[in-house]
């Protein structure tokens, strides 16, 4: 039987009444509001859904929030909640959907991606990361780079080279690994705004159970494919009310500082109103979509222009404000937890939306997989294609 709209509202009003958000116990709320599948909707009975269509999560999400329920602080959780969970979902066992959905999605346990190394950035196939088989368990040794949130992550979804003697994307496999076992190794990363919201995580002869083991041995590529098109979804596929993120900030500057104008600003404020609104509404379209199956390629496209567009507006931000939008407030380090576009000064956005055309799968990349996946133009060509990992230059 379909689950409606009013069936819906109805189980979140009986949820409500039994669970009052003023007195109840924030995570006993959420624990029990997954327990009733109130959470990911979408997601199967027993695992905080109900197999209804995710086109109706807004309504229960809503519902929630006008009653002023707490919510899962997504922010903070988004890696878990957005790479994740798909994935263990999509090629989890019995016992590990059980294991994991629940405090991952309760904000019990946060997660973290442990997939570029130094030396396979864009080129995630090529990394070099070892998983050697022990019995039940696997030993792991290698480094990863720009993992974000680690200093905070209980666990992390890692891939790994398992086997070298075939080509690299064929030798991969794909782990849940505990951030707190012995040999991992978390160190900051400070970036250009002085914070460190990035990290390099080493791993040294960590012991991995096999039971941790996502998917089978050797098909670590096709897992990570599905987190990766969900993670690109999850960064450039918000859907935002109109003038909703940064073309909202540079718009009211612009309304309240009539002395900052310029025809010349004016124009490129024009320009990038238009392409913020045409963002959104693609961003409603690839939802939309996404509530009929799994994310595809084309988040790509939606990733590359919310980069894009994020680095043009918060240039055209400190241009606007002149000789005020030099200025930054704190170079003081710190490792934050979320990263807060509208917390800061210009001077930050400015600078932490560099970092939009990196994180997330580069520009560079997205373009190819636009370029073939999308459009079905011609694969570049790959001399690597057959040659066993061990075999390729380094």
């Amino acid at each position: 039987m379909t689950v409606t709209a009013e069936d819906l509202t109805r189980q979140v009003g009986e949820f409500l009444a039994a669970h009052d958000p003023a007195s109840t116990d924030r995570l006993e709320f959420l624990r029990a509001r997954f327990d009733a599948g109130l959470a990911w909707i979408h997601f199967p009975a027993g695992l905080g859904g109900q197999n209804a269509p995710r086109a109706l999560q807004s309504v229960v999400d809503t519902a929630f929030a006008e009653a002023g329920a707490p919510d899962n602080d997504p922010r903070r959780i988004g890696i878990g909640l957005g790479m994740a969970a798909p994935t263990i979902l999509a090629f989890g066992t019995p016992e590990q959907r059980e294991r994991y959905l629940r405090p991952l999605w309760t904000g019990e346990e946060v997660w973290c991606q442990l997939f570029s190394e130094p030396g396979a950035g864009s080129d995630l196939a090529a990394l070099g990361t070892r998983a050697v088989r022990d019995g039940d368990d696997w030993i792991v040794t290698g480094q990863k780079v720009w993992t974000s949130g680690a200093h905070e992550a209980q666990w992390a979804i890692l891939v790994t080279r398992t086997d070298p003697d075939v080509p690299k994307h064929q030798g991969m496999t794909y782990f849940l690994c505990d951030m707190t076992a012995p040999g991992v190794e978390v160190r900051p990363l400070r970036q250009i705004t002085g914070e460190a919201e990035f990290n390099e995580v080493f791993l040294t002869e960590v012991r991995i159970p096999d039971t941790q083991r996502l998917g089978a041995v050797g098909e670590g590529w096709k897992v990570a494919q599905t987190t990766l098109m969900n993670e690109r979804v999850a960064i450039g596929g918000h859907v935002l009310p109109r003038e909703g993120g940064l073309i909202g900030i540079v718009a009211k500057t612009w309304r309240d500082r009539p002395e900052l104008r310029t025809p010349e600003l004016r124009d490129r404020l024009v320009k990038h109103w238009v392409e913020a609104e045409t963002l959104r509404l693609a961003g409603t379209r690839l939802r939309q979509q996404l509530a009929a199956g799994a994310p595809g390629p084309e988040g790509s496209a939606m990733k590359v222009a919310f980069s894009e567009l994020n680095q043009a507006l918060t240039g055209l931000e400190v241009e606007l404000l002149g000789e005020e939008g030099l200025a930054y407030d704190d170079w003081t380090f710190r490792r934050p937890a979320i990263v807060d576009f509208t917390g800061r000064e210009a001077g930050y956005r400015y600078l932490r939306a560099k970092g939009n055309s990196i994180e997330g799968g580069t520009s560079e990349i997205l373009r190819n997989i636009i370029a073939e996946r999308v459009l079905g133009l011609p694969s570049e060509p790959r001399v690597d294609k057959d040659v066993a990992w061990k075999d390729l230059p380094r």
